[in-house]
């Protein structure tokens, strides 16, 4: 058996507890975790713990959640702790007083295969590019973002019907798997850490904000396939449709294409109890699950039916 580490873990949404727990499963030793502060979500505001959190509460983890990774009383219990690693999955960017203390340094799991998609979004934008592969990596953080020596790495295949969430499902579980086999070859010492490859335009992964979520119907019919994939389940596609006097946001979740010639201007739309498509530059795309603003999410058939006057629907 290898060599027990002692760990410090940190990292805040699900993608980061499914490595947690199997850090945990594994003979190495969690002394500390480290996630967000609890934030303010739902209808009441309610505070709400991260999902690294009710997993480090539930097994009985030394526990920290500071405002700023700064502060020096919190850089001096994570010292006393006599961490040999710190692993790092889905967390906000470290400065390098915090991820220099352990003796073996500072590992990060990042959801894409380095160089390629560094950035906030690297799951999203594999599935808007259609690629047809994906994968993870382990790399030691240095100063710049995401550009650390490679550990280990782990591929897998993005099959036509893979959306965000589910590549982040895919990425999430062989990730886990990654953080245990660079623990065991740390404590072994039988990884040899190497370069990032130089690539002379990597691919790039950057933070998405509402403006990035709007879908541009002047694009090619894949394109736009692949843009509603990429953003699904979230953050979500959409487009304005005018009802009425009213503009409203349509989320788009799901839907299919066919290419085909047509004199249609790219946007325009026809609605009917059966059908709902748009024109796109070199075809038409069929919206399949989809979100009215103020609405529940829901089937096509079902939003259709739920229409009593369509020609009050215009571009």
């Amino acid at each position: 058996m290898t060599k027990s580490l002692n760990i410090v873990f940190f990292g805040t949404p699900d993608f980061a507890k499914a490595s947690l727990e199997a850090i945990f499963k594994s003979h190495h030793k969690i002394v500390g975790v480290v996630t967000a502060p609890d934030k303010a979500s739902g209808r009441g505001m309610k505070l709400t713990p991260s999902p690294v959190k009710v997993f480090a509460e539930q097994e009985n983890l030394k526990l920290f959640q500071p405002e700023k990774l700064r502060n020096p009383e919190f850089l001096e219990s994570v010292r006393n702790l006599n961490a040999d690693v710190f692993v790092v999955v889905a967390f906000r960017m470290m400065p390098q007083v915090l991820f220099s203390i352990p003796r073996l340094g500072t590992f990060n799991l990042h959801g894409s295969l380095l160089p390629d998609y560094r950035g906030a979004a690297p799951i999203n934008f594999a599935v808007i590019n259609g690629e047809t592969k994906s994968g993870v990596t382990t790399f030691f953080i240095n100063e710049k973002i995401d550009e650390g020596h490679i550990l280990l790495q782990a591929e897998t295949n993005i099959l036509p019907e893979d959306n965000a969430g589910t590549l982040h499902d895919k990425l999430m579980e062989i990730g886990a798997n990654l953080v245990v086999e660079t623990l065991n070859g740390l404590s072994e010492n039988t990884i040899k850490e190497k370069p990032q490859p130089e690539k002379e335009n990597p691919k790039t992964a950057y933070k998405i904000f509402k403006d990035d979520l709007k879908i541009h119907w002047n694009q090619s019919s894949e394109k736009i396939h692949n843009f509603v994939r990429g953003m699904s389940p979230y953050p979500t596609a959409f487009t304005i449709l005018k009802i009425g006097d009213e503009e409203k946001s349509l989320k788009i979740f799901k839907g299919h294409f066919e290419l085909e010639s047509h004199s249609r201007e790219a946007g325009d739309f026809e609605i009917s109890k059966n059908e709902f498509k748009f024109y796109t530059k070199d075809g038409i795309y069929y919206p399949e699950d989809v979100q009215i603003q103020g609405k529940k999410r829901m089937p096509i058939k079902d939003f259709l039916n739920g229409i009593q006057n369509f020609e009050d629907y215009k571009k």
